[in-house]
Formats: structure tokens, sequence, C-alpha cells
């Protein structure tokens, strides 16, 4: 069944003034569109719950939608917003899962990257690997790392950052 936008503008329009029956078919429509909408933008594992939820959201909101505008912009857009708050749950997610058996023992990736990143701090000058240590793994904050190292707070971070250029430079020749 396809639709077209006067059709679904006509169901909602007679949706706010209570039909059930053009309430009903414009949600059936409505379903139809945003899978379509959907289908390029996220798995189909989760197709049908982020459909759910839209539809949800369309329910309301539905006050808000003007009758005298086109129906399926403002459906877009309640599509778009709520595939927006899908990908920030969904990255937020992992971030936030760290396997706790992983942070707890040592791996052999952490002991070459801690080899490789003394071998990197030995190739710049011993006072921008001082702060950088201090700060940047240490986590101490530029006026701690200022007073331990009686470097003052702009020359920690100018040699932060020159350290951190030159260990990067060396990176990329390799």
């Amino acid at each position: 069944m396809s639709v077209n936008d006067e059709t679904m503008r006509q169901w909602m329009r007679a949706a706010q003034s209570g039909d059930k029956k053009a309430y009903a078919q414009l949600l059936d429509a409505s379903q139809i569109w945003l899978k379509r909408y959907y289908a390029r933008k996220i798995s189909p594992a989760i197709l049908d719950d982020l459909v759910q939820e839209t539809l949800v959201s369309v329910h309301r909101k539905r006050a808000t939608y003007d009758p005298d505008r086109a129906f399926l912009p403002w459906l877009a857009a309640i599509g778009r917003y709520r595939w927006i708050d899908y990908l920030r749950k969904y990255y937020r997610q992992d971030e936030t899962e760290l396997n706790e058996d992983i942070l707890s023992a040592p791996q052999s990736d952490d002991v070459e990257s801690k080899l490789s990143l003394e071998r990197l701090l030995l190739l710049i000058p011993d006072a921008q690997a001082e702060v950088i240590r201090l700060v940047k793994i240490t986590g101490l904050s530029i006026s701690e790392a200022s007073e331990q190292t009686g470097q003052s707070e702009s020359l920690v971070k100018v040699n932060i950052h020159r350290g951190l250029k030159k260990m990067s430079a060396a990176i990329e020749d390799v």
C-alpha cells in the first residue's frame, strides 16, 4: 500500500479531531514509511525497536503537528531525532562497557605499549619527558607538575606540547 503525503496529512488532521480509525491508518502507513526510512541507516536487528520508539514519539507529539503543513517532513524530523538518540545511546554504551577482567590483568599488548612509550620518551629532552609523565601518565595538574619540576606553568604546557609533537613525528616516521 503506497500512501502519499496528502492522505497522511488528512489522516493526522482527523486523528487530531479524535478519529481512531484514521489514527490507526496513519500509524500503519507511518510504520511502513519509517521502516523504509531506517532501512539503510541501521541494523535490521534493531529496526522494529526504533520504528516503535519513533511511533511513540509521533503519538506524544501529535498535538504539535500543524495540519496546514506537509506530514512526511514532520514525520522524518521525528524519525531523524530518534535515530540520533539511538546513535548517542549506542555509542555511549560502547564507551562504558569495559570488561573488568581486561582492566585488571596486564596484557602483553599493555607491556609492549609501555615499553614503546618509554622508548618514545627517550627521544625527547628530559624536561619534556618529565612533564609528560607527570601530567599525561600520572595525572597531575599543570600547576602540580609546575611545583614538582620547578618549571613555570606556561613552560610545562609548552614542554608537553613540544614533546608530544616530537613523539608523534617519531611515530609517523616509523
